[in-house]
């Protein structure tokens, strides 16, 4: 199992950290940012079965997630003001650590669906000597729906508060997404075709539950600011990337929006851009049955060795 600590963020939170490290050392160190509504534990087996490839990784539960607390950020919640902003700069704090403990070693950074947008914001934040960048399952589309959900919070906002629960945000994206799987065994089947793996997170008290009106509009928040093209030309534009969706993803509109973020960002400069879309895959690729699993993890591995060799 991984080793668990707590990281003093310089925004106030204490971040609940989960590492894993090769016998030797790592030939590159991985980032690993969980998505919305769950938490860092999730992806123990991931990181294991990057140890046993000679990498280390890093996972931290994010502001208002797991284990991790922040006077200004309870659970459902990035914080008071500023939530996206110091969602990205938590991340900052983990590879600060990776650094300290890896001297020289290589730092990519992996985002899952909500991930992938705090790590495409971290990266062109922060993205100086990052050597890779993995935007897994997340939809960076900035289209007339989008607009319309910003409005539809600032009236729940004004209707109900900033700290409770969005009925707006759950109909456009959970309920919406369940609804998608036809003959579904449950609400959450959406995510992947591992029954096991949508019965234990449908079991964690700390999975499932819906972000507040405050947090919805901070994610928001996070796929405006990365996805305006100024913006994504502020990423590095030799950074590795590799963006990966899949092919029955709602989330991601089966994939499409993910082929369509790696459009924007060749269009905005990036020159090292690849794209998998795993055929069959639902919103988890690294919790999928084989063989999408296995192709999931292959693609990172692969990445990963790739950057490793410079």
């Amino acid at each position: 199992m991984p080793d668990a600590s707590v990281l003093d963020s310089l925004t106030g939170a204490a971040l609940r950290l989960y590492q894993t490290r090769p016998p030797g050392r790592p030939r590159a160190v991985l980032l690993l940012l969980h998505g919305l509504a769950e938490h860092a534990g999730r992806y123990a087996r991931v990181m294991e079965a990057l140890a046993a490839e000679g990498f280390a990784a890093y996972a931290h539960d994010h502001r208002g997630h797991g284990s991790t607390t922040a006077q200004d950020a309870p659970l459902r919640r990035f914080a008071s003001r500023h939530g996206a902003s110091k969602v990205v700069r938590d991340t900052q704090a983990v590879r600060l650590r990776a650094e300290a403990d890896h001297p020289g070693v290589p730092v990519v950074v992996l985002g899952h669906s909500m991930g992938g947008l705090v790590a495409l914001n971290f990266a062109r934040t922060f993205g100086s000597g990052l050597a890779g960048l993995l935007v897994w399952n997340s939809n960076f589309d900035t289209g007339p729906s989008l607009a319309a959900g910003r409005l539809a919070l600032r009236t729940e906002r004004a209707l109900k508060g900033s700290d409770v629960a969005s009925a707006v945000f759950a109909r456009a994206t959970f309920e919406s997404w369940a609804k998608s799987v036809r003959g579904a065994r449950t609400l959450a089947d959406w995510l992947t075709h591992d029954e096991a793996a949508v019965d234990r997170y449908i079991a964690d008290p700390l999975c499932g539950w819906t972000p507040t009106v405050s947090m919805a509009e901070d994610v928001i928040e996070l796929i405006r600011a990365a996805a305006r093209e100024t913006n994504l030309a502020d990423l590095p534009r030799e950074l590795p990337i590799h963006c990966l969706g899949g092919s029955q993803d709602p989330a991601t509109r089966n994939g499409a929006a993910i082929e369509r973020l790696a459009e924007r960002l060749r269009h905005a400069g990036s020159r090292r851009v690849e794209t998998l879309i795993v055929k069959g895959a639902r919103h988890e690729t690294m919790n999928e049955i084989e063989p999408m699993r296995g192709r999931a993890m292959t693609a990172l591995i692969a990445f990963l060795d790739s950057v490793s060799r410079g």
